[in-house]
């Protein structure tokens, strides 16, 4: 097996090489993605920002909704308590 010397001529004569298969590659998946854009179809934004305002609403209105189960189960736990309380009573 031969070995040769890297000489600077040579290592430039590779590495423009490289560059111009590079921009080969370049110039097709340039006309690729502009064909892929032409394709595709734009949608106004409005839309989303709609979408996006009923997710907060819900968002809040689930908060709300877990407040009151919090204080409803606050209060079942006061009462349940109360129960024991009343029971041990009336067992004494």
């Amino acid at each position: 097996m031969a070995t040769h010397k890297l000489t600077p001529k040579m290592l430039k004569q590779i590495i423009l090489e490289e560059a111009s298969k590079l921009d080969a590659d370049k110039k097709v998946h340039e006309k690729e993605l502009v064909d892929l854009a032409n394709k595709t179809k734009e949608v106004d934004a409005d839309g989303f920002a709609d979408t996006l305002e009923k997710e907060v609403n819900f968002m809040a209105t689930l908060k709300i909704k877990e407040a009151k189960i919090i204080k409803a189960l606050r209060q079942i736990r006061e009462a349940r308590a109360k129960s024991k309380e009343r029971l041990s009573k009336l067992r004494s």
